[in-house]
């Protein structure tokens, strides 16, 4: 068994707003391994984002508020550490990489000014040398030019440049977790491919655990070793990357996978998972997916299923592998 790096346990976020308390995430159970790539998949809205954020203590409060919860990185709780503490694990211990890297790259400044001051910050170096290791760093993320892209401003680089650049930015730090927020998603398939295949490069060869944040299944099957399945604030499913897309389990995780289209796929239209996604100011009751949910049982609408074990590294939450749960007939489906 790999070390444990970051041990989530049982995670409550709640935002209050004017109309009614967002319940975002609701007792969540996440681990990652030391050298791991873990995908978290699930639709927008899900709380993926609510759940990155929350590692590093930057839910904003007003209105956002961690409710209840353990987040243990390296046996040590990042809930309950101090302000100072939190400072240095940020860029030095946990790095993060957000889905627009123009949120992140301040427009006044050119490139080399701010990886420059990332560096000398975290690594404690004077401004010739933290000049070097961002020329160094932008080599190894296969920056064409990379001494003329110091000189430049972020919005003079494409968006694939912008977010090579961000990985350069948050790798130099040396970090031993990296948040990876949808960092492809506004790239078109032929840049995402390469930053893809930099990221796992750069991460594989230093050792560092990624958690990858995605809706998009195929970069999840690409470079993750183990997938978590979020629905509306839950972890419905956890597995190695092969048994999850050979053998899901959950209902959600399998609509999900039907809905992808394929070369070979003769069907006239893509398989939908019916309904909608729920708000979650008044949440469904037990399982939050039995509204949707073609095997729906009596006690999908009353208690939230327990995760459970169904093969080597396999978790479900659901209630079709609870032996205590029967299914309904046909006319008491939601």
């Amino acid at each position: 068994m790999a070390e444990t790096l970051l041990d989530i346990k049982e995670l409550s976020v709640r935002f209050f707003t004017y109309q009614g308390v967002v319940r975002a995430l609701e007792k969540v159970d996440l681990t990652i391994s030391k050298g791991e790539i873990l995908g978290l998949v699930g639709e927008t809205g899900c709380g993926k984002s609510v759940l990155a954020r929350s590692i590093l203590r930057l839910i904003a409060d007003p209105p956002g508020k961690i409710w209840n919860g353990e987040i243990f990185f390296k046996g040590e709780d990042l809930l309950t550490t101090s302000n100072r503490r939190l400072r240095h694990v940020r860029g030095n211990e946990i790095s993060m990489i957000f889905q627009e890297p123009m949120s992140s790259l301040n427009p006044v400044f050119r490139v080399g000014n701010q990886m420059q001051e990332v560096v000398m910050l975290h690594q404690r170096v004077e401004s010739a040398e933290a000049r070097e290791i961002c020329i160094d760093m932008l080599n190894q993320v296969k920056m064409p030019d990379p001494e003329g892209v110091l000189t430049k401003y972020p919005h003079e680089l494409s968006g694939g440049m912008r977010q090579r650049v961000m990985i350069a930015m948050e790798l130099s730090c040396r970090p031993d977790l990296l948040i990876a927020d949808e960092p492809t998603t506004a790239l078109d398939v032929t840049v995402q491919a390469q930053v893809l295949t930099i990221l796992e490069e750069l991460t594989r060869q230093r050792g560092v655990s990624v958690l990858f944040i995605s809706h998009d299944l195929g970069v999840i099957a690409q470079l993750c070793d183990r997938v978590a399945v979020m629905y509306a604030g839950r972890i419905v499913e956890v597995a190695p990357v092969r048994n999850l897309f050979s053998g899901p389990r959950h209902p959600y995780t399998q609509g999900l996978l039907k809905a992808i289209p394929r070369v070979d796929d003769e069907r006239d239209t893509l398989s939908v998972i019916a309904g909608v996604v729920p708000g979650l100011i008044r949440p469904p009751e037990g399982c939050r997916f039995h509204p949707r949910c073609d095997a729906v049982m009596n006690a999908c609408d009353r208690v939230v299923p327990r995760r459970v074990e169904v093969g080597l590294g396999h978790q479900v939450a659901c209630h079709l592998y609870n032996d205590s749960s029967e299914k309904c007939d046909a006319d008491t489906r939601h």
